[in-house]
């Protein structure tokens, strides 16, 4: 569908890609990973035709249409949100303009038999297809339809897009672009601004889209549900795997291991040939040997091992104080803005050391909840903080609250107390500012980096309870993780409001969802509760059929294997067979390889192999078959 044929960005001199080539095919789900600034964003600014390469050519059919979301748009205002989503259908709308101008002149044209009325009539059937093709007569319900999955209301419809958030306007841009039913949908951090539910519509709209799709995201769960291959773009080159991003990880760090040690190996033969050159070079009898040696090595392709990011964040939360066993306790609060009312009624206790996750769809009250419990608003009932409870609170935009005048070290360092103040540079270093980039201005940082000095201030003082409002915006994956290990860790409260499944597995074992105006309590970790939630989300949609609730029905124990699942069940013991006769022929490739880098290292049988061409020609084979196995392996592996 797309090719990309020997493409090279550079930059300054720099070579962000060099000469890389790959297909996108009918159907690929490809997601693309590398560390922040290997240029991902980049390589789908150029896909979208956003932004030239320095050399190479991106090649498509003409009639290949392109769907690009990016992470930074200008919104058009002045219309509501259902007249902006129905923006997306222009090509609908000038056709049927077409279609009513070429209706009139049928309408009063008399020249039935001449050739200009035959090719109306043919032009006529042509926009009537391609009008049925895009769906033209259902577009009021598939707005509805794609408008309700991303999370608006029928209400809001009507509603003038200037009085959304950026993120509410980035679902309508992403809305259009769903709509427009591209071949192919570039998007770049689609699930920021979505809620869980918003999310898992749009993985199971993934599921269904007929197109290609090419995304970036560092949404661990999302990237699993919704890719099928992945693209790894590292040392200006790219790695393609024909799996998801788990185990892309895997396969990734197992061709890390093979490297090392082919590199390692390598270096023992470099060490081995200098060393007979050195020896042989002051021997006139022997020099031929030491030039012939010298070409010899200097003719070898040297074994490049990939410079992995392995630069991450460092860092737990200091030993919270001593705090009273009831940390938070709620009693019938609720909150009104204008005539709007956000939720009523919500009570519950939360004790010392739990760790909390504040769920529900974009707009329910959780931060509202989180402001209330922090004394930033007014609200109804009781909310109360316990005994000694210190209460360190990480809004959804800290980081735009930072002084954009101060550098990252004044930031800090202003905030610091006490024996604190000594270990401010060892404290920045831990989130990836060092050398120059302490005396950097908050101001020309990137969203990324506020965030991390937001979440280094937060661990200035022993707070035994964490107020966390979506603490994972703008940070990477190997970030996130960083930081989930820590509040795994931390001893004291967390109460949590975040949309990232995988990084709420593990923490939050309590759940309180806002919905609908009330606040429910779950005793589930995330992955439960998202299940109850699918299921409650179908009967929802039973119930706007049918008109009536839906019945649950008890799904039998003893269930009879179709056909198709005794071919899978023959299919995959095929599979198993053929990787267990791989992995038998991998061990014996490495064992006589192990064999040959023995005699290789032994000075005494090295000098004596150095002529035997045999010796090396057989020793390059069982490199080549062992790397033919492997990837042999991994296929099957993929397929299994």
């Amino acid at each position: 569908m797309i090719s990309v044929n020997g493409v090279t960005v550079s930059f300054g001199g720099y070579n962000l890609f060099d000469n890389i080539s790959f297909l996108i095919n009918p159907k690929d789900r490809i997601g693309l990973a590398g560390k922040n600034g290997a240029g991902k964003s980049t390589l789908l600014k150029i896909l979208a035709g956003e932004q030239n390469a320095s050399k190479g050519e991106i090649a498509m059919p003409k009639s290949c249409t392109l769907g690009y979301l990016p992470q930074d748009m200008i919104h058009q205002h002045g219309r509501t949100v259902f007249e902006e989503t129905e923006s997306a259908y222009q090509e609908i709308k000038q056709l049927e303009v077409r279609i009513e101008e070429i209706n009139n002149q049928i309408e009063t044209r008399t020249d039935y038999e001449s050739d200009n009325y035959m090719k109306l009539i043919e032009e006529q059937t042509d926009v009537y297809t391609r009008l049925d093709m895009l769906g033209a007569g259902n577009r009021n319900e598939d707005i509805e339809k794609i408008l309700k999955g991303l999370g608006f209301s029928r209400k809001d419809f009507d509603r003038q897009t200037a009085e959304f958030s950026g993120g509410w306007r980035m679902r309508i841009e992403l809305a259009k672009i769903l709509l427009q039913k591209p071949d192919i949908l570039l998007l770049d951090e689609p699930t920021n601004h979505l809620d869980i539910e918003a999310i898992m519509w749009l993985e199971e709209f993934m599921e269904t889209f007929p197109g290609a799709v090419m995304l970036i995201s560092h949404d661990k769960t999302f990237l699993d549900a919704v890719t099928n291959r992945t693209i790894e773009i590292s040392n200006q080159k790219i790695y393609d795997y024909k799996t998801n991003y788990s185990r892309y990880l895997v396969l990734r760090q197992e061709r890390k291991e093979q490297q090392e040690n082919a590199a390692k190996n390598q270096q023992k033969v470099i060490d081995q040939t200098e060393y007979l050159i050195d020896k042989f070079r002051a021997k006139a009898s022997k020099s031929a040997m030491a030039q012939s040696l010298i070409k010899k090595l200097d003719k070898m392709e040297r074994v490049e091992v990939d410079d992995a990011d392995n630069v991450s964040m460092n860092f737990r939360f200091p030993a919270p104080a001593h705090s009273g066993k009831i940390v938070i306790t709620v009693e019938d609060a609720g909150k009104v803005y204008g005539e709007k009312r956000i939720f009523e009624d919500a009570t519950f206790i939360i004790t010392k050391g739990e760790k909390i996750g504040l769920v529900g769809r974009n707009g329910e009250g959780k931060s509202t909840m989180m402001k209330m419990i922090a004394k930033k608003v007014e609200h109804e009932g009781l909310i109360q903080l316990g005994h000694s409870v210190l209460m360190g609170y990480f809004e959804q935009d800290q980081e735009e609250k930072l002084d954009p005048k101060k550098t990252v070290f004044e930031t800090i360092d202003e905030a610091a107390v006490g024996e604190v103040r000594k270990q401010v540079r060892g404290l920045l270093g831990s989130f990836l500012f060092r050398g120059d980039d302490i005396d950097k201005k908050v101001q020309v940082l990137s969203g990324g980096e506020r965030g991390r000095l937001a979440l280094c201030k937060l661990l200035l003082e022993p707070y035994n309870l964490l107020l966390m409002d979506e603490p994972t915006n703008h940070l990477d994956i190997r970030s996130k993780d960083i930081l989930k290990k820590a509040l795994i860790d931390y001893e004291g409260t967390v109460v949590m409001v975040s949309h990232d499944r995988d990084f709420m597995k593990g923490i939050c074992n309590r759940l309180f969802e806002f919905r609908d105006g009330h606040v429910k309590e779950y005793l589930c970790d995330i992955e439960e509760f998202m299940q109850i939630r699918k299921v409650e989300r179908l009967n929802e949609l039973d119930l706007d059929k049918t008109g009536s609730k839906a019945e649950v029905k008890e799904i039998s124990k003893i269930s009879i294997p179709k056909p198709e699942l005794i071919a899978n069940d023959a299919e995959k013991k095929q599979l198993q067979n053929k990787l267990k006769k791989i992995e038998e022929t991998i061990e014996k490739l490495e064992l006589e390889l192990k064999t040959c880098d023995s005699k290789l290292a032994n000075p005494t049988e090295y000098e004596k192999l150095v002529n035997d061409t045999t010796f090396f020609d057989n020793y390059n084979k069982l490199k080549v078959r062992l790397d033919a196995e492997m990837k042999n392996w991994e296929d099957v592996s993929g397929k299994l």
